[in-house]
């Protein structure tokens, strides 16, 4: 039953007390309605005020009936009050424990610090990939956001050690620092190289002068939502059929057309075959926009003797279909 419920019935169960002993004393005793009312009220709260009129034994009687009906209905508000206590507590230890277990048996997964629009919107493009996360978010009152939006947080400061440790900053293999300030998202970078140093961090920079202390920090990469902005209204004017080619390609809508990175690995098949003799292109229908040299280099647009090799990754175009089958034959 919710709380709500109980309190409907507290209310109905109040007036139900107070109109039978309003009604009980106008009959028994011929009292008016205020003597009744007010002989109903303190008999009820037990106050103890003398008798407003001398009380007949049937009165008396009545009384007693009223003074047991008023204890047994404070027993049951009193039970209701410690049982809603102690239930809220259990449920939120045992709540809590259980997003720790779950959060304990997260390995190279993504860490969130800061639920706000941004991190909210990046952690609905997680789960639509179906990639594993933990927020770590210090404003209490976007707890039952996350509640609502079952993902698994750790509530406190980012930039504590303890936080980010409970967040498995030792085994992740992500992490985003969207936090409300430069500053903040300065130290936490620097906090979360120093606890594991192969962490790969995507920094939130709001000011352009913020980029190069987030680089110096450590964050393998800065993002400034103004600049990005700014670009796709200027290229959306200067180029606006590439930018729909992108936006449909990059689309997190179920379209014809996708562009995704894919990891080579070493058991692969199609490791130290040319490209002209992989079949990417003939039987997986995709084009290779680009490969990823295990150095970092770029190669675009790699001629067809281009040889695969691991430890590689590869920029593909094409259906989420043949990218699926593509993924499967590159890392069996």
């Amino acid at each position: 039953m919710d709380r709500t419920s109980h309190l409907s019935i507290v209310v109905l169960l109040s007036v139900f007390l107070v109109g039978v002993g309003t009604a009980g004393y106008m009959v028994i005793e011929d009292w008016s309605a205020l003597d009744a009312l007010y002989m109903t009220v303190i008999t009820l709260s037990t106050i103890g005020y003398g008798e407003v009129n001398p009380v007949s034994p049937n009165g008396r009687v009545f009384t007693l009936f009223l003074i047991v009906m008023g204890v047994g209905f404070f027993l049951y508000v009193i039970g209701n009050v410690v049982q809603f206590l102690v239930e809220g507590r259990i449920r939120h230890i045992l709540g809590r424990h259980k997003l720790d277990k779950q959060i304990n048996q997260l390995n190279n997964h993504y860490i969130v610090c800061g639920y706000g629009r941004m991190g909210r919107a990046f952690c609905r493009y997680l789960i639509q990939k179906g990639l594993k996360f933990v927020v770590v978010e210090k404003n209490e009152d976007r707890i039952p956001v996350m509640n609502t939006d079952h993902v698994l947080y750790v509530a406190g400061e980012a930039t504590i050690e303890e936080n980010l440790l409970k967040a498995g900053i030792r085994r992740a293999s992500n992490l985003i620092a969207t936090l409300g300030t430069d500053a903040d998202n300065v130290f936490l970078v620097l906090l979360a190289k120093g606890l594991n140093p192969n962490v790969y961090v995507v920094a939130r920079a709001s000011q352009n002068a913020s980029k190069r202390p987030l680089d110096t920090a450590g964050a393998d990469v800065v993002v400034s939502p103004f600049d990005i902005g700014a670009r796709r209204m200027a290229h959306a004017i200067l180029r606006p059929n590439v930018i729909r080619f992108l936006e449909y390609a990059f689309a997190d809508e179920n379209t014809d057309i996708h562009i995704e990175e894919i990891g080579v690995g070493e058991s692969s098949k199609l490791v130290g075959v040319p490209l002209h003799e992989s079949g990417i292109r003939q039987d997986y229908n995709l084009m290779i926009l680009s490969i990823i040299k295990a150095d970092g280099k770029m190669v675009f647009n790699p001629s067809a003797d281009t040889t695969i090799r691991s430890d590689e990754k590869v920029i593909v175009c094409g259906t989420s279909e043949s990218l699926s089958r593509l993924d499967k034959a590159l890392n069996p």
